[in-house]
């Protein structure tokens, strides 16, 4: 049993060493840059500055894992995580500084262009080397042939990423598969044709003319798995199994381990690492900014509730947070009633408790906005799924597949289902089905620029008034 329980490798590969020290001279070589730009003062201190940030930067890069293996994975997505890794760098070199207030021992102007230096030197280090690696695969160097084993649809999703990836310095083969033609899916014609038989596989293995192999056939599969590992042992070659997870409904899958057992993660938020990091510096900044930015119109949406209609100010209702939690969401009140019961009566067009402000409000969403103050607590965020009534959730749990899941991040002001128009109110299953749907697919395809988009079109979804009463 003690075989199956060894833990799972992470290597410092060479990759990663380099990249080590690409980032250690990207910062000391910034540093430099600018300070001979400015006006030279003690070296030492310069060189006390460019040591904390060299230890401070190794540090929030191992812990967000900038330095494993970046391929098939875009550019884009390796560039803004050391970029964001750098700006937390910054933050905190930043306090530090406060603390300590060394201000007349640097040049202001020769740190703040050390501030911009770095990350650009950082960044076309990063380009510079995936496009060397790039053309030297092109040119034919560096490349390894490899073979996939299976014919399904896991094995053409498979030979299209690689494709998608000529960094990675891969040269296809083809399909094997022991199966009859007839009891396998037509190969697209972009992917390349099936090349043999299983025992085709093993000869070229044995010849050296293959050095990678993928397997994909289904987890089901265990005794053919078997019977193909069993028989590539006797080669050189390097073996990779595709697990077929893709049948299921994956939300974030990750691998990690368990006292050296390896599990993979099916149902699993996004916002773990720096991702969450960069989703709550971005709220914590952008929602107390947006705070400052509306107290004037916020005090006076306030006194004009409190003029025209006897109740509250605000209303506070209970609603399910991060992991089902429960959460308080502000918001101006809107209507005659503050309805917070075991049943939920949504609004609807023409509804009698809707106050006459309150129908301005809600068909402008203003009604929304004390919910910055949940933004900057941390209980909601500025984009995410939409907070249901609890009663709603509880109606809805049993009824929609996946419906909880969209509790494995903060629930936010606006979300990806309502700037596609399933904003309001959801009277129908198949409507809360077209939400939900939405509501799961922004926690899977998550990132920045995603949220950045979402706030953009909530303008125009918030001055189209549709579904909004």
């Amino acid at each position: 049993m003690r075989q199956f329980l060894r833990p799972i490798q992470q290597q410092w590969s060479a990759s990663g060493m380099f990249y080590r020290l690409l980032d250690a001279v990207s910062i000391i070589l910034g540093l430099y840059i600018a300070a001979r730009w400015a006006t030279w003062t003690e070296t030492k201190h310069y060189l006390l500055a460019g040591t904390a940030s060299m230890l401070i930067f190794g540090f929030i890069a191992e812990l967000s894992g900038i330095y494993r293996s970046w391929r098939g994975v875009s550019a884009k997505r390796e560039i803004l995580s050391a970029l964001f890794a750098w700006g937390v760098t910054l933050l905190l070199l930043t306090a530090i500084a406060f603390t300590i207030k060394p201000t007349e021992l640097f040049s202001r102007f020769a740190i703040g262009l050390w501030f911009v230096v770095t990350p650009l030197l950082m960044v076309a280090g990063r380009t510079a080397t995936r496009e060397t690696l790039r053309i030297t695969r092109l040119l034919g160097y560096n490349q390894r042939q490899f073979a996939i084993v299976g014919v399904n649809e896991l094995a053409f999703q498979l030979a299209q990423n690689i494709e998608q990836s000529p960094q990675m310095g891969l040269r296809f083969a083809g399909f094997f598969d022991d199966r009859a033609e007839e009891r396998t899916p037509e190969i697209p014609a972009n992917l390349g044709q099936r090349v043999g038989n299983l025992d085709d596989l093993f000869a070229a293995a044995r010849d050296g003319s293959i050095d990678r192999i993928y397997i994909t056939f289904p987890m089901r599969a265990e005794e053919r798995i078997r019977g193909v590992l069993s028989r590539l042992s006797d080669t050189t070659a390097s073996v990779y199994l595709v697990p077929d997870f893709f049948v299921f409904e994956l939300l974030h899958c990750r691998w990690t381990d368990i006292l050296g057992l390896p599990v993979v993660s099916l149902f699993e938020t996004p916002f773990y690492g720096i991702d969450g990091m960069a989703k709550r510096i971005c709220d914590f900044i952008l929602g107390s900014a947006a705070v400052l930015a509306l107290a004037i119109p916020m005090a006076i949406i306030a006194v004009w509730i409190k003029t025209t209609s006897a109740g509250p100010i605000f209303f506070r209702q209970r609603r399910y947070g991060l992991d089902g939690r429960e959460i308080r969401v502000w918001k101006f009140r809107t209507m005659s009633v503050c309805e917070d019961g075991p049943q939920a009566v949504q609004a609807t067009k023409g509804d009698s408790r809707v106050t006459p402000v309150g129908a301005i409000l809600r068909r402008t969403s203003l009604d929304e906005l004390p919910q910055l103050f949940n933004v900057v607590e941390g209980t909601m965020s500025l984009v995410g799924p939409r907070p249901h009534p609890n009663a709603l959730n509880e109606q809805y749990r049993t009824r929609v597949d996946g419906y909880m899941l969209r509790h494995k991040v903060k629930p936010g002001i606006t979300g990806y289902a309502q700037v596609n128009g399933w904003r309001g109110e959801t009277d129908t299953p198949e409507k809360m089905e077209k939400r939900i749907e939405y509501d799961l697919r922004y926690i899977r395809d998550w990132s920045l620029w995603l949220d950045v988009k979402i706030l953009f079109k909530t303008v125009f979804v918030v001055f189209s008034q549709k579904n909004a009463y």
